[in-house]
């Protein structure tokens, strides 16, 4: 059982909470804030903090923390998907979550986290349920709200809380009925200085926006369903007939959805062949040194990759850098010690330098190593190998326009020097 909710800035300011059953004191947040002190940055913190006879679980996403707490025996991953799908929800009515966005909608939030939970249990998470409890706003209903007073709360109840498919409204209707698919793969990656992997997976996301009238059935089978591994469906989602017989067979949300996260076989990591190439060279003396980074395309098809950004924190010894790049522009900040090169779009078969001198601080000796952190998205192209089949449509007597794309994106890519 969840007992409360804090949304906390970086600053440590909680701009909103929400308790059930009994209301707690701030005091219980004391164990954040001491971890947040010693942290780093906020990956550095735990998500799961001990205060005795409570725990605090948090998430930090859109420059905000998320932190519930809770008494008694609860698995924590129930306490951070909850988490995680309250800022889908807070998204999908304010368009952005932010801080200031949610302070200006703060009734709409209170009115949100009301039917998302029930007594400290979730209770309806799904937008297009909420959507149908709760309208979302815009500038006539808030013209009617401050002069009226009325709130956005629905007069009755919606058919999908009393069907058993809840994710679903009734009585959709389009002119133009449609289904995109969009396919994301991600590639956590290590390489060491020699250029082998160290490591490699692929974590792939299926996203999907449904404009389709009625009740739709769908079935989706893809040409190697071998190279997915470990998945994790949408509750839509049949799970027996994937278990079965490998394909999703499933009736669509309305809007925008994520239908499966999955990740990529170890023989399809084994065998990836990366986009791109980076190699760092530092020579780091007593007073001085040179440094060089050199990247590349490579097994691209002739494809462009985009949004091409090299990070690299130098060690803290290092007091300047002077630098030249043949691609893009650099920015180094003294305080924090980390060079951000942004090349954007890599052409096919171009080569990309990032080369200079390194000013060290007299008197020191650099020890540590840097490490290069890469960004990159490749789009229409899958590094696993998957590929959609087809998307059949059964319950229902029109032909819905159906489009699928590939896109690959860097996820945690480390290159040791």
């Amino acid at each position: 059982m969840i007992q409360s909710i804090f949304l906390i800035s970086p600053l440590g300011d909680v701009f909103l909470e929400r308790h059930w059953r009994k209301i707690l004191s701030r005091n219980v947040l004391d164990i954040f804030y001491e971890a947040q002190s010693k942290a780093t940055s906020p990956d550095d913190i735990s998500p799961v903090l001990s205060g005795g006879s409570f725990y605090i679980i948090h998430i930090y996403k859109h420059s905000i923390y998320f932190v519930a707490v809770i008494q008694g025996e609860i698995p924590p991953l129930f306490v951070i998907e909850f988490l995680h799908r309250m800022t889908s929800i807070f998204t999908e009515y304010l368009h952005e979550c932010t801080e200031q966005k949610i302070r200006d909608k703060i009734v709409l939030i209170y009115e949100i986290l009301e039917e998302m939970m029930d007594n400290g249990f979730p209770l309806a998470t799904e937008p297009n349920l909420l959507k149908e409890l709760i309208q979302p706003t815009n500038i006539v209903s808030d013209v009617i709200h401050n002069i009226t007073g009325k709130d956005t709360m629905a007069s009755r109840l919606p058919a999908s809380q009393i069907s058993n498919m809840p994710w679903r409204r009734s009585g959709v209707k389009y002119v133009n009925n449609e289904f995109y698919m969009d396919i994301t793969e991600e590639i956590d990656c290590i390489i060491d200085k020699t250029g082998a992997v160290i490591s490699c997976d692929i974590i792939g996301y299926v996203d999907c926006v449904c404009k389709l009238s009625g009740m739709p059935d769908l079935t989706l089978t893809f040409m190697n369903p071998r190279i997915i591994d470990d998945v994790s469906f949408h509750p839509c989602a049949r799970l027996r007939r994937w278990e079965s017989e490998r394909l999703i067979s499933f009736v669509p949300p309305d809007g925008s959805f994520r239908l499966m996260t999955f990740q990529a076989s170890a023989q399809s990591c084994t065998t990836l062949c990366l986009p791109i190439y980076v190699t760092p060279v530092f020579t780091l003396k007593e007073a001085s040194g040179r440094m060089e980074i050199r990247v590349g395309t490579k097994n691209t098809l002739g494809k462009n990759l985009d949004d091409v950004e090299i990070i690299c924190p130098m060690p803290k010894e290092v007091v300047n850098v002077s630098l030249v790049s043949t691609v893009g522009m650099f920015t180094f900040d003294p305080v924090t010690k980390v060079i951000r090169w942004k090349i954007g779009k890599l052409m096919s078969g171009k080569i990309a330098n990032l080369a200079g001198s390194v000013s060290i601080q007299p008197g020191t000796s650099v020890r540590a190593r840097p490490e290069v952190s890469v960004h990159f998205s490749l789009p229409l192209h899958a590094a696993s190998g998957l590929k959609v089949n087809r998307l059949e449509m059964y319950t229902e007597d029109f032909k819905p326009y159906k489009g699928v794309k590939y896109i690959t994106k860097s996820g945690t890519f480390q290159v040791r020097s």
